[in-house]
């Protein structure tokens, strides 16, 4: 049995949607080591249910920088056989920097995209689609399970992901609801609010939307995203209770780590994001949600969730400029933000009691 090290990406969505390779490469036999970084982890540990899934070993990388000695260090390591002899070593993200690690290391087959000046980093190949060529993730990463000596992954089509051409959609699976109740929260009963998305405006349905939205629920509201978010959900939290002040808000944006956030979706009654981390989150777990696109691509990451409602003005209006892939919508005046400004609070509420009825 060959014993593989996964480099994770470092975007959670991204690491969500991972979850049928390492499930393909576990139903193989292979056993399986995940490096990933700290804001990500917790994602591999909500995948216990993958049988040969060893470890996940937190390792001390940032964004930016290359980060050498630490690389070397770290390698260092993987040569003593701390973790076990790697024969091979999977590298998921597209960056340099990602694919020196196994390469320092003298791991025998190194497998990832081609990408950024990275040729002799590795020697099992693919080739790597501009963005707008590319197919839908989930896809892309699993497809790296085929690189190994052309072997063919033995999983199944799922019909619901049929369409777009996809092996299973992926899984997270908590066994525990014990941190609902230091937060006054319990199972089934609340929706999940996550406004935030890390890339950037053009992707963030706007707050007085947002607020609106809430002020309509009939139900408790968790406001979920990181601190650089709390200062949007509590805005978001002000103006709903004007609007309705007897609706129960708990806004915990800044306030948990990952590992509580996601048993907080998981264990919710419903979720609204924007195209975001805490969106895949929510459709590993299944749960009714809508997700809300702009200037990004529900083609290329879905929530591939069948209880999932994806509201793009694109496909609802046939939209142009979408998807442009911007941090910042480039239009001006009425046109700008017209992708998520349009899409109203009702058309919100609507969609979310059809994910209710599945």
């Amino acid at each position: 049995m060959i014993r593989s090290l996964v480099i994770a990406p470092q975007w959670i969505g991204d690491a969500v949607m991972t979850e049928p390779l390492l499930r393909a490469l576990s139903e193989r036999g292979e056993q399986i080591t995940v490096f990933a970084v700290p804001w990500v982890a917790p994602i591999y540990r909500a995948m216990n249910h993958i049988d040969n899934l060893e470890a996940t070993v937190d390792v001390p990388f940032q964004h930016g920088g290359l980060q050498w000695q630490a690389r070397r260090d770290l390698a260092a390591r993987i040569q003593s056989g701390e973790w076990g002899t790697f024969g091979r070593a999977y590298v998921l993200p597209n960056s340099l920097k990602s694919a020196l690690l196994p390469w320092l290391a003298s791991i025998p087959e190194r497998i990832g995209y081609l990408g950024e000046m990275r040729y002799g980093l590795l020697n099992k190949r693919l080739a790597n689609p501009p963005r707008h060529a590319r197919g839908a993730m989930v896809a892309h990463y699993l497809a790296l399970a085929d690189a190994v000596d052309g072997a063919a992954s033995q999983l199944g089509t799922d019909p619901k992901v049929a369409s777009l051409g996809l092996g299973v959609c992926p899984q997270l699976f908590v066994t525990s609801s014990d941190v609902l109740l230091p937060h006054g929260l319990t199972a089934q009963t609340y929706t999940v609010i996550a406004p935030g998305a890390e890339y950037g405006p053009a992707k963030r349905w706007p707050a007085e939307h947002f607020a609106e939205l809430i002020a309509k629920l009939d139900h408790p509201v968790v406001l979920l995203g990181s601190a650089k978010e709390s200062a949007l959900c509590k805005t978001i939290r002000n103006v709903a209770l004007r609007a309705s002040p007897t609706q129960t808000i708990h806004n915990l944006a800044g306030k948990t780590s990952l590992t509580e956030a996601i048993h907080i979706i998981a264990n919710a009654k419903s979720m609204v994001s924007n195209d975001s981390g805490l969106m895949h989150v929510a459709a590993a777990f299944g749960i009714p949600q809508v997700a809300i696109f702009g200037s990004s691509d529900p083609r290329h990451t879905p929530p591939l969730n069948d209880r999932a409602k994806v509201l793009w003005l694109k496909e609802m209006q046939g939209l142009d400029c979408s998807p442009c892939f911007q941090r910042e919508c480039p239009k001006t005046g009425e046109e700008n933000m017209r992708c998520l400004n349009a899409i109203t609070p009702s058309e919100v509420a609507g969609a979310l009691t059809e994910t209710a009825l599945r």
